[in-house]
């Protein structure tokens, strides 16, 4: 009976995520300017080995909105990113 009243009760809803670089796309330049603007702290020697090394985490355990708003920059920037 208690596994199924813990079926019933709503998932968790995610508070923080981590956007990930899954590819760089053709236009690498704008890429890494993107992320130094999205990652401030980030050198731009540091910046360059984070796109060119697929599947990098961009931001670790950010809100939902930080996150959203940095996925849409780096896509213009021509970039593919994940949300997880």
């Amino acid at each position: 009976a208690a596994g199924g009243a813990a079926a019933g009760a709503p998932a968790e809803e995610k508070t923080t995520f981590t956007l990930v670089l899954t590819d760089a796309g053709a236009n690498k330049l704008n890429v890494i300017k993107t992320v130094r603007e999205v990652k401030p702290e980030l050198g731009l020697m540091d910046a360059k080995k984070l796109v060119e090394t697929a599947g990098s985490e961009v931001l670790t355990d950010v809100k939902q909105d930080v996150a959203e708003e940095a996925k849409k920059k780096l896509e213009a920037a021509g970039a593919k990113v994940t949300l997880k």
